[in-house]
């Protein structure tokens, strides 16, 4: 793997959120940004200036054939698109590395610019982005981000990876869409779980911003105990304990007052009561009334 100074050159292809804020804290790093181009030029303006280096090009082709370090932050949609236009103009050499950041794709779709010789792989940050603004604190600092790809962009990966101050962990390629499943269960729905037990709480005459101080401190303590403990030692509760008569009053009610929530909950209980199982301290007799319970 050769990456010399000539590596440290980059251009961003599609400067949004994330291609802005890339841009700005490699170059506080050391590395260089010599070209942006974005479907809006005034994206890729900001993006100029934000870092006070490189220049705009409109056509993408252009600004991939000013260095060999390549991101292409645009909307997953269009990645393999654009790579595939790129790599028909030859804007990709065997110095080449492209990368791009998406979570649900692995970097299969930069095929293109892998014939060509090109070291391909994908760095996805475990992270939302605002739009950056001048003088903020970096938002990669300390924050997880995947690496995936051939040997030579994984390796390369970390690199950029650690510059940014974030910490990276590699995945095989072929798992790159249950990694992103997985954040898509531990972060979006778990705001849909969050929302479900509030839902419950304001059925107690709670206003929902109520609710949510009332249950912060169990939310935040479950998190611990999951961190510290692991899920199995974590759960707590009636399924955990076997207690058939509590969970037949919960349905009971939900059924009665939040009939919309009583496949999810029965749901949740199936999984739980798999769980729970495992630690084997519920009787067979009160697994198979719980089970019974949650029956769809």
């Amino acid at each position: 793997m050769n990456t010399n100074k000539k590596s440290l050159e980059f251009c961003v292809i599609g400067c949004g959120r994330l291609g802005i804020n890339l841009a700005v804290f490699l170059s506080k790093q050391g590395f260089i940004p010599k070209a942006f181009s974005s479907k809006s030029r005034d994206s890729a303006q900001k993006a100029f200036e934000f870092t006070g280096m490189g220049q705009v090009h409109e056509n993408l082709v252009d600004a991939v054939k000013t260095c060999d370090l390549v991101f292409i932050t645009t909307p997953d949609t269009i990645i393999e698109p654009v790579c595939e236009k790129i790599a028909k103009e030859n804007g990709f050499n065997s110095d080449s590395f492209v990368y791009h950041l998406s979570g649900a794709l692995s970097s299969d779709i930069l095929r293109s610019a892998k014939k060509m010789g090109a070291s391909t792989g994908s760095i996805h940050p475990l992270q939302a982005f605002a739009p950056y603004e001048q003088g903020q604190e970096s938002p990669f600092k300390g924050i997880n981000m995947s690496i995936e790809g051939d040997a030579d962009a994984t390796e390369f990966g970390k690199e950029i990876v650690n510059a940014l101050r974030a910490n990276s962990f590699t995945i095989p390629t072929h798992a790159k869409t249950v990694y992103h499943a997985s954040a898509v269960v531990a972060s979006n729905y778990l705001v849909t779980l969050e929302h479900f037990a509030l839902e419950l709480l304001k059925e107690a005459d709670l206003s929902e911003q109520d609710a949510y101080e009332i249950l912060e401190p169990l939310i935040m303590g479950t998190l611990n105990n999951i961190k510290a403990r692991g899920c199995t030692n974590a759960l707590t509760g009636p399924v955990a304990r076997g207690d058939n008569e509590i969970v037949s009053r919960h349905l009971l009610d939900i059924d009665k007052k939040l009939p919309q929530f009583s496949k999810l909950y029965r749901m949740l209980g199936q999984y739980t009561l798999d769980i729970a199982g495992r630690r084997g301290e519920i009787s067979d007799d009160a697994q198979q009334k719980l089970a019974g319970l949650f029956e769809l």
